[in-house]
Formats: C-alpha cells, structure tokens, sequence
C-alpha cells in the first residue's frame, strides 16, 4: 500500500493539540507561539524536561517541524551540529535552528554548552521556557528559582514564626550573562504577552547572529494556580518589575515595556501562588515580601520602568 505524503500549509498550526500539558500549561502557550512564529522551514533541538515528556510520548509528537530531543546539558552543542550541517550543504541561509529549554537545562545543567554555543557566533536562536524550577522532576529548586519561593528542595517551614521562608538563592540574571557574551539579539518577556513573544520571535530571526529569548511560563501544579490564571500572573510579573519585557540588539536595550503609572505591589502576584502562602502567615514573612518587592523597585529603577 503506498505511503501517504504529507504536505504542511505555511499558515499549518505547528504545534498539535492533544499533548500531554497540564491545562493552561504556561510553557505549552509559549512554545506554541515561538515555533507557529518561526514557522515551517526550521529545526529544533530540545533539552530534557516538561516540554519534551509532554509533547512527545513515543510513538506520538506534537511538533509540526523537525523536532530533536537532545540530552538535558546538550541542546546547544546538537544545534551547533545541525547548524554546521545546513552551512555544509549552503542552506544555513533558508532553515532556522533554535535550541530549546526549561530553566534547568538553561540557567544549570545546559550552562556551559550553552555558553560556547555563544562563543562561536554562531546564527542559532536559543529559547528558554523559564517556570523557575525544576517542575518536570517534582519542582526542585533551580538557578531561576525566586526568592522565598517553596520548592521540594527550598521547603517553607511551618507555624506562626517561619524561620525556613523558601528559597534564600538569588535568581541567576541569564539575560545580563547573554549580553556579556556579545549576543546580536536578547529578549525577555512572559507566556501572558503572547504579541510580544511574536514580536520578538520575529526580530529575532531578522537579526543575524545568535539569540537569546527568556519567557517566563507559570507552572501550574509547581507554582499551585489555577489553569485559568496564567496569563494573568505571567502579567503580573512583569507590571510589578519582578520580571520586566526587555528587547536588548547589539547589547543596547532598544524597547522595555513601562508598567503602568500606578505600580501593582509585588503582594498581587504573589499571592495567588501557593509556592509563596507561607509569607502570608507570619511576621518573617512581611518582612520577606518587603525584600521582594524592593527586588522589583530596583528592577524599575535599573531599567526605567516608570
């Protein structure tokens, strides 16, 4: 019986329905996004995590594109591998190659590849899906991992004086390590701006060189929301200057998006989230919340916010 022969339409949805996502799946929004913007005529690499266990359980893939699991740390070199491949043939010019991961495989575990990815110049994009642990595992701490956040590995004590308050790591700044590589292209932004995640996407590819876009992807299960309120937090975090949308060409950031002349207080984006309860329930808590919210004023001030 002969084969039936494929052929996608340019405007084809490249990222099927019927994966294995939690609804309202942050990363699963934002992945979408990138590769329905990328379009056909690419070929992603992608690092060990969620994305890759829900979207690709054998025999089955939601990928509409030439899609190649790597190891977790290695993303980065097989997109090298690839890249060097198409320059081979001469067609480095015609088919995009991003590389792809979570947090873990980016800010940890993939760091070093990563980095001499960057080193070599190379004209490949580099995606990281950033849910601020490592959710796909049982929602460890990773190097994204916020202060006063409660994970498995940074547990929040219990009772009215709270002396275990989560996390007491500082959020390793990917996107400034980006930039002290020389990158053409760094952007940041969240699942719950998803025209800006195709703006960006766009510019991109148009700017010739390597690239780095970081989205913030609430988890839903490792942050404890509800699958209705992942745009809404992802918003959040950027009005309150926790996790503002920046787009950096040649090391200048050329475009910031300002948060509204009334600042939302930090208080509003943590409270929906269960990793952060306990800072609700006692006096160390306040004081905690008081820390993070002047993280978000020195990221106002630092960026010109206002």
């Amino acid at each position: 019986m002969p084969t039936k022969t494929i052929v996608r339409k340019k405007n084809k949805e490249l990222f099927a329905p019927g994966h294995r996502a939690c609804a309202g799946c942050g990363q699963a929004i934002a992945a979408r996004t990138v590769v329905n913007t990328l379009g056909p005529n690419t070929i992603i690499t992608n690092a060990t995590g969620c994305l890759e266990v829900t979207t690709t359980p054998y025999p089955e893939s939601s990928w509409g594109v030439p899609w190649i699991h790597s190891l977790f740390e290695n993303a980065a070199a097989v997109a090298s591998g690839i890249y060097a491949a198409l320059k081979q043939k001469g067609k480095e010019k015609e088919i995009k190659v991003v590389a792809q991961g979570g947090d873990g495989g980016t800010f940890d575990i993939g760091f070093g590849l990563i980095s001499g990815m960057w080193e070599r110049n190379e004209n490949i994009l580099y995606v990281c899906y950033d849910n601020e642990a490592y959710s796909n595992t049982g929602m460890q701490a990773s190097g994204a991992t916020p202060w006063a956040s409660s994970t498995t590995t940074t547990p929040a004590g219990s009772g009215p004086t709270i002396d275990a308050i989560g996390s007491h790591q500082r959020k390793k700044d990917m996107v400034a390590i980006a930039l002290a590589h020389g990158l053409n292209y760094v952007a940041q932004t969240t699942a719950g701006h998803i025209e800006d995640i195709k703006a960006k996407v766009k510019k991109a590819v148009e700017t010739e060189g390597p690239g780095y876009i970081q989205i913030l992807a609430p988890c839903i299960p490792g942050w404890k929301i509800k699958p209705d309120e992942t745009l809404l937090i992802s918003r959040l975090a950027a009005q309150t200057g926790l996790y503002p949308l920046l787009e950096y060409i040649n090391g200048e950031l050329v475009n910031k998006t300002k948060i509204n002349k009334k600042t939302t207080k930090v208080e509003e984006y943590l409270k929906p989230q269960g990793r952060f309860a306990h800072l609700f329930k006692s006096e160390q808590g306040k004081k905690e919340i008081k820390h993070i919210q002047e993280l978000a004023n020195n990221n106002i001030k630092k960026y010109g916010l206002k």
